[in-house]
């Protein structure tokens, strides 16, 4: 059959049973579709469902329902987002904290990445508020990092199978650096910091990168490895990922803010980082275990 339907709940809570099933076929038939045998990828969390033809809306709680092409599933490029897809943090926010600004600032953050403001203007606003932060205080942020579920087994699973990783961020190489080296990432790109030694400048190395530099970051690395955007697998939450999430073969809208999920085809709601395995039509049998940071 031409096209899946993958079905994909949370590993920590698994919610995927023969009822679901039959609710998700009897959905499918009701847009028209022809369904096939289902295919379980891993019991209780990912499945999936061949069809031809139609597929209307498919909800159920608790579960991801995502429709693809059968054909070129698995890619062989990922590009990343860091902030609120890798980690759970938005690492400027952590850093507002220290001046008693985190309620400003992620006031700000949270209106960037819904696309109500300007990426670039609103990541310069935020900056020059940090001016006269220690350094030192880069790394006390750092401790408080705290990684997505499955994206070390993300990144180890698609290696394995020889693709290519990078994290762009529109953050900070301070930050994407732990990030690439703990999760095992190829490549990594973000914006600098600027500092005198002891404290922050309250500025970024220019140019900003943001929502073009990302799609262009893939276009680039897409080329260097000779693949098309086709072939690459791209995920992030904010309104700046959603250039490089509509032009990759697989863009994925990961917990993502209701702007953006709703104009990208892969929304990725309550499953964890493995979900993008299983988008690919890995079974968990094939995935490279990896504990999370």
């Amino acid at each position: 059959m031409k096209n899946v339907l993958v079905l994909i709940s949370d590993p920590a809570r698994p919610a995927l049973t023969a009822a679901v099933l039959e609710a998700a076929t009897e959905m499918l038939h009701t847009a028209g579709a022809r369904v096939g045998t289902p295919d379980w990828l891993a019991p209780g969390i990912a499945c999936d469902l061949p069809f031809d033809g139609p597929a209307g809306p498919v909800k159920l709680a608790g579960v991801d329902a995502v429709a693809l092409p059968a054909a070129g599933r698995r890619k062989k490029l990922l590009v990343a987002d860091m902030e609120s897809t890798m980690i759970h943090n938005e690492m400027l926010d952590e850093l507002a904290d220290f001046l008693g600004l985190r309620e400003k600032i992620a006031g700000i953050t949270a209106r960037a990445m819904n696309g109500e403001i300007d990426f670039a203007g609103a990541l310069s606003e935020r900056v020059d508020l940090l001016k006269g932060l220690s350094v030192g205080k880069l790394d006390e942020a750092a401790t408080r990092m705290r990684y997505m579920p499955g994206g070390a087994t993300l990144v180890a699973t698609m290696k394995k199978h020889g693709a290519y990783c990078a994290l762009v961020s529109g953050g900070f190489t301070y930050f994407t650096a732990m990030v690439r080296r703990s999760l095992g990432f190829d490549f990594d790109a973000a914006n600098v910091l600027k500092h005198d030694g002891k404290a922050l400048l309250g500025t970024v190395e220019p140019p900003i990168l943001g929502k073009e530099a990302k799609l262009a970051a893939l276009q680039r690395l897409a080329g260097e490895r000779g693949v098309a955007a086709a072939d690459a697998v791209t995920v992030g939450d904010g309104a700046n990922d959603l250039p490089m999430l509509q032009a990759a073969g697989l863009g994925v809208a990961y917990h993502a803010k209701p702007t953006v999920a709703a104009q990208v085809r892969a929304r990725i709601d309550h499953g964890d980082l493995t979900a993008l395995l299983y988008l690919q039509g890995y079974r968990r049998t094939d995935f490279e275990e990896r504990k999370d940071p």
